[in-house]
């Protein structure tokens, strides 16, 4: 595993052939599958205890109970600490094992959708998670891309082909792009697809979007590829019947998952504020301790003798210091419950109730798709309650670039049943309309 992330880090350049997965596999790039999951059945619970821990509270109740085991010191049985810390630690456990769940469901679904890709002189239908860097895969419309590909031909004059990129920057608007004239004559033929040999040279992976460079040579010639040439997974085929693409980039390294990253622990502001909170208690528990070992140490040197030796100390020997260290821990573990690990519990209830009442909200439901709303962690739900302001880049983004016929005046004359608006502000002249 750490030589493959070495090699990739040290890839400057890529080349790939076409239709020769033997050539391929000896650079050993990365297939198509995906992975936004976290964990795994390995790694889920020491990576979830690691994060959970990173929380002020359940560290201060481990340590808590490390303290309760040591008898000299622990008036109080372990029993009452590890019960609410394992309950805590469980539920959150819980929650974050389904969240994941659905990530790796997402995963499956992603990684199983088919695609025909060119095997043996022959358009097979394959699982995208098989397909491989140089297969040449054939789009129909409104298909979804698989990987990273370099357009080859299309059904439209001059290898023409449009495609919609949401899912990449947001925009609804089409973009063009055009096969290289050589491979464009290629058409639908899959003999003369199965015959490409083309040897492509170019940029490392990358999340650059707008940005690409490379080199096709074929023929006993050399021809430069941009961004133009380049179809992104994500992407989705539209107004062109079909294309085909040669596979430059697989999986993790298209430019798709390069920009998603992996996926991290994520804190809420309240998560900040109970941790900030949580300090302040801890050190207030800190200076009432060390009030009471003080007094305490005091009361043991004045009077003490007088009832009784303290248990830990041996015979003939009294050291007022160290039964102040060990009453301070005592009290510690005495005052435990001034910090509130119920607040984790209610908190962690609150959230999980509240991810299903957003999916339950019929507010909230798309009737036109029939879609509802999908809280897909129950991590981050009061974030939506923390927000204050909304930016957008243009109008498009809120309006849907749906625009509604209101009211217009022609030659004088007034039609349409809506509310005049800014019209009222303005004088309606002739031939002038106003939509």
């Amino acid at each position: 595993m750490m030589f493959c992330n070495k090699k990739k880090l040290l890839e400057v350049e890529r080349v790939v052939k076409a239709n020769d997965r033997d050539y391929n596999e000896k650079f050993q790039y990365a297939d198509n599958r995906i992975h936004t999951s976290k964990y795994n059945v390995l790694t889920f619970l020491p990576i979830n205890l690691f994060e959970q821990l990173q929380r002020v509270a359940n560290a201060y109740f481990l340590f808590l109970l490390i303290l309760q085991l040591i008898p000299e010191i622990s008036s109080l049985t372990w029993f009452t600490t590890i019960v609410p810390l394992v309950l805590v630690i469980s539920m959150t456990a819980v929650k974050d094992a389904t969240d994941d769940y659905f990530r790796h469901k997402s995963d499956n679904q992603v990684n199983n959708r088919q695609s025909k890709v060119l095997i043996n002189s022959k358009l097979q239908n394959e699982k995208w998670m098989n397909v491989k860097v140089g297969d040449i895969i054939k789009l129909e419309n409104n298909q979804f891309v698989a990987a990273d590909l370099l357009l080859l031909s299309s059904s439209e004059p001059h290898g023409l082909c449009y495609v919609e990129t949401a899912e990449l920057d947001g925009e609804t608007n089409l973009k063009v792009r055009q096969a290289l004239p050589v491979t464009s004559e290629l058409g639908a033929d899959i003999s003369s697809l199965a015959e490409f040999d083309g040897i492509v040279r170019c940029e490392a992976p990358n999340n650059k979007l707008d940005r690409f460079s490379g080199v096709l040579s074929w023929k006993d010639s050399k021809h430069a590829l941009s961004n133009q040439k380049i179809i992104l997974r994500g992407c989705v085929l539209r107004n062109t019947s079909w294309c085909f693409g040669m596979v430059l980039f697989a999986g993790p390294d298209t430019k798709l998952m390069q920009n998603s990253g992996k996926t991290k622990f994520k804190r809420t502001s309240i998560d900040r504020l109970m941790n900030t909170l949580v300090l302040w208690i801890f050190g207030f528990l800190v200076c009432l301790g060390i009030i009471l070992a003080v007094g305490s140490s005091i009361l043991e040197s004045e009077v003490g003798d007088q009832f009784r030796t303290p248990p830990f100390w041996r015979e003939g020997e009294k050291s007022f210091l160290f039964s102040g260290f060990l009453t301070f821990w005592s009290y510690v573990i005495i005052l435990n419950t001034l910090v509130p690990i119920s607040l984790y519990v209610s908190v962690e209830v609150i959230r999980l109730g509240h991810s299903y009442f957003i999916n339950w909200d019929r507010k909230m439901y798309y009737a036109s798709k029939a879609m509802p709303a999908e809280a897909r962690t129950t991590t981050l739900n009061e974030e939506l309650g923390q927000i204050e302001y909304i930016f957008s880049d243009k109008t498009g983004t809120l309006t849907q670039n749906i625009m509604t016929f209101k009211k217009c005046s022609i030659n004088g004359r007034v039609y349409g049943k809506g509310g005049y608006g800014l019209l009222k502000q303005v004088e309606i002249r002739k031939n002038t309309a106003f939509l």
